[in-house]
């Protein structure tokens, strides 16, 4: 690899981010019901913060896509995420932290979906580089800075997490300045509005059928993100017992981020890629549905590795395939935004009730969603027809 390679500074930026995500996000319910919220408001401050995500990721990856200076977008965003972070420290009140909440969901929605468009385009398709290592550092990093925390809290209390997270957030705005070599897509004809684009995504054949698939497995795990702690702790597992089994599936997803779906994708292609996910995903939340036994979950738990991360990446082999680079991040966006996150949210609303009233036999209607993947996903190209399709796009 030359010594120019973008490599580093993307593993330098994702690595940060994550480790950033990964310090918060566990401990930030237990920082607001600190900060004096109940239950209930708790909820409303999460779901605030939820909801202008959908609005903010599609707006700021449309931003960077129409300027053409990703990289700076990208960077100014993280130091804004940094400097709102702080506000969590002195904020008190349900109105003050949904404001405080809503600011900071707004920039770090677009955020992911830049840096993929950003990562990928360096890449060269794979070229010069893999998405999978650096979206594998990132996850890798994110367990990192979840055991960090910990550890922090236990010394600190909760408190210490808002500039844990601050200060991740500013070290990685700097890696993300050192990105601005990097071209962002630039509009090689005059761009409508943010409608406009995203009508022209939906005019993609292959893309909407990519993001059906998307919704459908990746919309699965709604009821184990929601529900699957709860499930094992009812059944007497011990919340180490617990950690191990969540660990294993991050472990499972930074394998294939870095190796394993980089070689099935390359060896077999986006529609083998899609059904073993998709049939993953049936055996796992059957198996959830069946039995919560630590030995049974030690097995499938791994399944995480191909149920999410083996589908993103074929979901960013389809995006870098077939969607103009001049609407590269808006593509990203409404993926993460609208596909992963709207229809995450809509299921877990219909979780709740779905295992209040079921149990753990729910976990049979997220693989029958797995179960409607496998047809849908047998209309994606086949490996001769993907090749062919990267060979048009590079000729173009």
């Amino acid at each position: 690899m030359g010594v120019r390679s973008p490599l580093p500074r993307f593993v330098a930026y994702y690595a940060a981010l994550f480790a950033a995500f990964g310090a918060a996000s566990p401990f930030l319910p237990g920082l607001l019901q600190e900060s004096g919220l109940g239950s209930g408001e708790l909820g409303v401050v999460l779901a605030s913060g939820t909801a202008v995500r959908l609005l903010t990721g599609p707006l700021g990856a449309r931003i960077a896509d129409r300027t053409g200076r990703a990289p700076i977008v990208l960077s100014c965003l993280t130091a804004a995420a940094a400097l709102i972070a702080t506000a969590y420290a002195p904020a008190r009140g349900l109105f003050l932290l949904i404001a405080v909440s809503v600011a900071h969901a707004a920039v770090l929605a677009p955020l992911t979906p830049i840096a993929d468009a950003l990562t990928i385009q360096a890449s060269g398709r794979g070229r010069v580089f893999r998405y999978g290592w650096v979206r594998g550092a990132g996850s890798a990093a994110f367990i990192a800075g979840t055991l960090a925390a910990g550890q922090m809290v236990g010394w600190a209390g909760l408190g210490v997490i808002v500039w844990l997270n601050a200060g991740l957030l500013a070290v990685a705005a700097c890696f993300g300045w050192l990105l601005r070599g990097q071209a962002g897509p630039v509009a090689s004809a005059p761009v409508v509005g943010q409608a406009g684009s995203i009508a022209e995504l939906l005019r993609v054949p292959v893309f909407v059928r990519m993001m059906a698939v998307a919704a459908l497995i990746g919309g699965s795990h709604a009821m184990h993100d929601g529900f699957g702690v709860i499930r094992w702790r009812a059944a007497g597992l011990s919340p180490g017992e617990c950690s191990v089994l969540w660990s294993m599936s991050v472990a499972a997803e930074v394998g294939v981020f870095l190796s394993l779906g980089p070689w099935l994708l390359d060896r077999f292609g986006i529609r083998a890629a899609v059904l073993v996910a998709a049939s993953a995903g049936i055996v796992r939340w059957a198996t959830t549905a069946l039995t919560s036994s630590f030995a049974a979950m030690a097995l499938v738990e791994p399944l995480h590795g191909l149920t999410f991360a083996l589908l993103h990446l074929a979901c960013m082999e389809v995006i870098a395939g077939v969607v103009p680079g001049r609407i590269a991040a808006t593509a990203q966006a409404f993926y993460a935004t609208v596909v992963m996150g709207l229809t995450g949210v809509l299921l877990t609303l219909v979780s709740g009730p779905l295992y209040g009233q079921f149990g753990a036999t729910s976990f049979w209607a997220m693989a029958g969603m797995c179960g409607l993947a496998l047809p849908v996903a047998r209309g994606l190209q086949s490996r001769a027809a993907s090749d062919q399709l990267e060979s048009r796009r590079d000729a173009n």
